[in-house]
């Protein structure tokens, strides 16, 4: 089974997409914020098949992570998908810019989660 990372403040959000990623073939591990799912990126001998990060979380933002994520070498190509309920253009642009391979907003629908994986290469 694939495994995904949620991070996300929100822990009603998490729970909803983690059941919406188990309806989808995956099992998922939540985390409260970017940092601690850097310290275990760092830490696992095991990465997951797609990270799904939130834009907007306290002290270290989804995008801070995103940054981290890609200026190594041994996670660049791991999936990252972003998620966030801002819907405005020069955000999802920077989103992607920074080298996140899909973009969902809130409230997330299974239908929009699925495509995000297959965009993602997930």
């Amino acid at each position: 089974m694939q495994i995904a990372w949620i991070v996300d403040d929100d822990e009603e959000m998490a729970k909803a997409i983690s059941l919406m990623l188990k309806l989808l073939g995956y099992q998922s591990r939540h985390f409260l914020n970017a940092r601690q799912a850097g310290k275990a990126l760092m830490q696992e001998k095991t990465l997951p098949e797609v990270l799904i990060l939130d834009i907007n979380m306290p002290e270290v933002s989804g995008l801070d992570l995103l940054e981290f994520v890609r200026s190594r070498p041994q996670w660049r190509s791991l999936p990252v998908i972003m998620l966030s309920s801002e819907t405005a253009d020069p955000m999802i642009d920077r989103a992607l810019s920074l080298g996140a391979n899909a973009y969902i907003t809130k409230p997330v629908l299974i239908e929009e989660l699925e495509r995000a994986l297959r965009q993602a290469g997930a």
